[in-house]
């Protein structure tokens, strides 16, 4: 007996789109491929990427090699939701919180995905920075939250605004802030500030999400304050290994309130249940092997960004005199320059850049409210390029600024 199956056909799998994914749109402006290598010879000033040779290789060679001469080979096996000993006894110690309260993590991205799940309803609130950080809202996309931007300046989040926000009605459940050599801005919160911000979440009852990868990379002196994060329960603090160790070890971790530690883990649980256990004791035995291996490299490229920033910065004033507002940054990854002059327009001088030969983000890609000028900044990256580069990409800057002077 056979079954005659005329019925129209079943819709293809490849139409069937869930809805939280059919919301979604490809990247556009801020990492968006199109703005790399435009000419074979482009000088790249895009992302915040570690200079190479300030990275401890070799050191991570030999660390790789005694991990995996252990017997039983353990780093090739499962491991704990949290992460591992003794990497999160080191970063617990470096912290100054108790090791039960460390979520070893994929990258600092990670970290902050995970405290969205965990503290953000659908549709909440969350107060943002303004200008922010264009990735975070690609994170926050799939909670459909609606965002309240916050202005920030020369020194940090501007608490006042937000303080004024929450004494009007606002009630959010999240705010995310960069307090450390902001990305894009440059400033820091001082540590009056970050008391003011942990006292208004503690009052309004939302959890703070701290996004830290910068924190370590200051040039005369750490920014004041550094503990104030990891004292309350109402802030989730982010961290990761990104830019002093590596992008592509993928190793972050988050300082999570006592109270939310096992909503995290069990989310975690039902992601990808750990990150690398490889990784994550490479690193370990790094960190612990030799104790004043982690200073010394940051010692290094401290030294090293501050004075490419520098050179930058007065590469810049030579090459383009009187037409941007640039300072060296305290510490960090990125020059945050405005244009003087409103005659130049923003787009086509980074379009006549890209002719040159220079890649940077445009300060409007970095999505901002009202208060704010940041479609007249652009983002310099100098981490990764040496100083000859750096001036001749302010030379190419300097050709394409002329261009629009006439």
């Amino acid at each position: 007996m056979t079954t005659n199956l005329t019925t129209r056909p079943l819709a293809s799998a490849s139409a069937r789109r869930p809805a939280l994914i059919a919301g979604l749109s490809a990247p556009k402006g801020f990492g968006d491929a199109t703005l790399r290598n435009k000419r074979p010879d482009a000088i790249e000033l895009l992302g915040g990427v570690p200079d190479p040779g300030v990275l401890p290789t070799e050191q991570l060679a030999a660390a790789t090699a005694r991990v995996l001469s252990r017997p039983g080979v353990p780093a090739l096996q499962y491991s704990r939701t949290e992460g591992i000993s003794p990497l999160r006894e080191w970063i617990a110690e470096r912290e100054g919180v108790a090791v039960e309260r460390v979520i070893v993590t994929n990258g600092g991205f990670h970290g902050l995905a995970l405290a969205i799940q965990a503290v953000v309803e659908r549709g909440d609130l969350v107060a943002v920075d303004n200008p922010i950080f264009p990735l975070f809202l690609r994170g926050l996309e799939l909670s459909a939250a609606r965002t309240l931007p916050v202005r920030v300046g020369p020194h940090g989040l501007d608490v006042d605004e937000l303080a004024d926000r929450l004494r009007d009605g606002a009630r959010p459940s999240a705010l995310y802030t960069v307090p450390d050599f902001h990305n894009p801005t440059q400033g820091s919160l001082p540590a009056g500030e970050r008391r003011e911000l942990v006292r208004l979440a503690e009052h309004y009852g939302f959890i703070i999400l701290a996004d830290n990868p910068y924190r370590e990379l200051w040039y005369s002196a750490p920014p004041e304050g550094a503990d104030v994060f990891n004292a309350s329960d109402h802030v989730i603090h982010i961290n990761t290994f990104t830019k002093t160790l590596g992008p592509g070890l993928r190793l972050g971790w988050s300082i999570v309130p006592e109270h939310l530690t096992g909503d995290i883990v069990a989310l975690r649980s039902r992601h990808d249940s750990h990150t690398s256990t490889f990784v994550q004791a490479v690193v370990g035995e790094l960190l612990t092997a030799e104790p004043g291996l982690f200073d010394a490299t940051l010692g290094r490229a401290r030294k090293l960004y501050r004075t490419r920033a520098e050179t930058l910065v007065a590469a810049l004033e030579r090459e383009a005199p009187g037409t941007f507002d640039a300072v060296v940054p305290d510490g960090g990854l990125f020059l945050w320059p405005r244009l003087r002059d409103d005659a130049i327009k923003a787009d086509v001088l980074a379009a006549d850049a890209s002719a040159e030969g220079v890649e940077y983000q445009q300060g409007s890609f970095f999505p901002s409210g009202p208060g704010t000028d940041a479609g007249r900044h652009l983002r310099f990256a100098y981490g990764h390029v040496d100083g000859a580069q750096l001036e001749e990409a302010a030379a190419r800057i300097g050709r394409a600024v002329k261009k629009q002077a006439g």
